[in-house]
């Protein structure tokens, strides 16, 4: 994926916003578990950054995946994980199917508001026993005249305590479990609708997580996005991008955690020598960064064949695995070399270490993206 001036441009400008806006104010939302979502949303819808690859008639920019990608690694220079989570359930995971599949008039009531600020979303797929396992979750919405009663539960849904409307996806029959669900847009302030609790985490501290509850709300059925039946497919197509975004989102943060660890053991001093004297804390660092370029190879050229229109499950898959796994060892390799520092609460590098543990769990976990991967690895044809 080759990058252009316009590309640059875009993570230039978007860096400058986070030095200004968003990076000074971190510590303080971190510290109260939540961020103003309403008001760092709209100053990003102000610039355009909600809707880069969303159509232009509702407000977007309607460029190629190409920018979500480029959007997605530049957040990661945000000094925490949930900011960026939190942007990029509005931007690629709540969105894509609603801007493929939606009605115009679904689009005009809540992309186009979504992509100006004006409207924080959320996606509601997970549940208390449905997590990686999307086939399984047991929300209802069945049919009452022109409307659809749901009732059931979401659980870790991000942005749901300050969300305006969640994608829920739930059953609207009793058929196959790949083929009896809906995606369907769902306003929070619904009578019925519950926030029975924030759920509080050990890392993406300023990130509101909820469990919600769905007790008889009705919304109309124009609210379902596109077919029914085929919230199932359209989820899993949004999980692609989603997984791409999870990629690319790794690759800055942490590039951010080598090069402050290179300038930290470049001044702590141990036994009459920097700690980066040694040869064995150089060796690991040039290992961690030689793996974080391979993942953002990986990511782009996933992006590539994405954008040449072939179904990138096995390639998003590979991705997100390894930038999970990378969330876990880089930190900890480079909190290790901060010594003592590396434990406080509040500096970067633990912070990545608390966060970056979330990339293999969320999304799909690790052994869900190995299955993935096994099944498309089987599909090939063997040699002879």
């Amino acid at each position: 994926m080759q990058l252009t001036h316009e590309h640059e441009e875009l993570k230039r400008n978007l860096k400058r916003f986070i030095d200004d806006e968003i990076n000074p104010h971190v510590d303080e939302w971190e510290k109260a578990e939540i961020f103003p979502a309403h008001e760092v949303f709209k100053k990003l819808g102000n610039l355009g950054y909600l809707g880069l690859t969303k159509p232009e008639a509702y407000g977007g920019s309607g460029l190629d995946y190409s920018y979500s990608v480029v959007m997605a690694e530049a957040l990661g220079h945000i000094h925490c994980g949930a900011l960026p989570m939190a942007i990029g359930v509005q931007t690629d995971m709540c969105t894509p199917a609603l801007a493929r599949f939606g009605s115009d008039a679904l689009r005009a009531e809540f992309l186009a508001p979504a992509i100006a600020g004006d409207m924080v979303g959320c996606i509601g797929v997970s549940e208390p026993g449905a997590g990686s396992d999307v086939a399984s979750v047991k929300t209802t919405a069945r049919k009452d005249g022109d409307d659809y009663i749901i009732n059931g539960g979401k659980m870790w849904i991000t942005n749901s305590l300050q969300a305006d409307w969640m994608c829920l996806l739930a059953n609207t029959s009793d058929g196959p479990a790949h083929k009896n669900k809906s995606l369907i847009m769902v306003p929070m302030n619904t009578p019925g609708i519950t926030v029975a609790k924030k759920i509080r985490k050990i890392g993406m501290m300023a990130s509101d997580t909820g469990l919600i509850h769905f007790d008889d709300v009705r919304v109309p059925q124009r609210y379902r996005i596109g077919e029914e039946g085929m919230g199932f497919t359209y989820q899993m197509q949004q999980f692609q991008e989603e997984r791409l975004w999870c990629a690319a989102n790794a690759i800055q943060s942490l590039t951010n955690c080598i090069e402050q660890t290179i300038e930290y053991t470049g001044e702590r001093m141990a036994f009459g020598q920097s700690v980066l004297d040694n040869q064995s804390v150089h060796f690991k660092l040039a290992e961690l960064k030689t793996e974080v370029e391979a993942l953002r190879a990986l990511t782009y050229m996933a992006t590539e064949h994405y954008l040449a229109g072939q179904d990138v499950t096995e390639w998003a898959s590979m991705a997100k695995l390894k930038a999970g796994r990378l969330l876990r060892t880089v930190p900890d390799a480079c909190l290790q070399y901060w010594g003592g520092m590396g434990f406080t609460w509040d500096n970067l590098v633990s912070r990545l270490y608390r966060d970056g543990r979330l990339a293999s769990i969320g999304g799909g976990a690790d052994e869900v993206m190995l299955g993935i991967i096994c099944k498309y690895m089987h599909t090939l044809p063997k040699k002879r």
